[in-house]
């Protein structure tokens, strides 16, 4: 199965963000990510299962690298830790960093655009914690 016949994962939103999240695949700094579970709602998007692969785009809509999930979690953001906040390869030392870039991300008004609203975001918020692993770079 080659990448065109993949469904399609994007990283945050096409720019610098995104670049730097594919660059982190890439080098493999980065194998984990977190969405909002509202945001897979609000898009009536199934939460992805372990062993699902997908073709991560770049800014430019173009394939960068194929990856597996091989874990997916629902939980709460009090239940993320710091293994999987490093795992994210944005450079976290720890699950409070995470915790203050994923929630200045879920309130973004690129996201509050997309739901109709501005998300409260507090401990028991559900995110979709995702570990994957890279299958194959373009």
């Amino acid at each position: 199965m080659g990448h065109d016949d993949l469904p399609t994962l994007e990283l945050a939103f096409p720019g610098p963000e995104r670049d730097r999240g594919v660059a982190a695949i890439l080098s493999g700094q980065k194998t984990a990510l977190t969405g909002l579970l509202e945001i897979y709602e609000h898009a009536g998007e199934a939460v992805p299962q372990s062993g699902q692969r997908f073709s991560v785009l770049d800014s430019e809509g173009r394939p960068a690298v194929t990856i597996e999930l091989v874990d997916v979690r629902v939980v709460p953001m009090k239940e993320i830790d710091d293994d999987f906040a490093r795992a994210e390869g944005r450079g976290y030392s720890d699950v409070a960093q995470w915790r203050a870039a994923h929630e200045e991300f879920f309130q973004s008004d690129g996201v509050s655009e997309f739901l109709g609203r501005t998300p409260d975001i507090t401990d028991d918020t559900l995110v979709v914690a995702e570990r994957f692993r890279v299958v194959k770079p373009v």
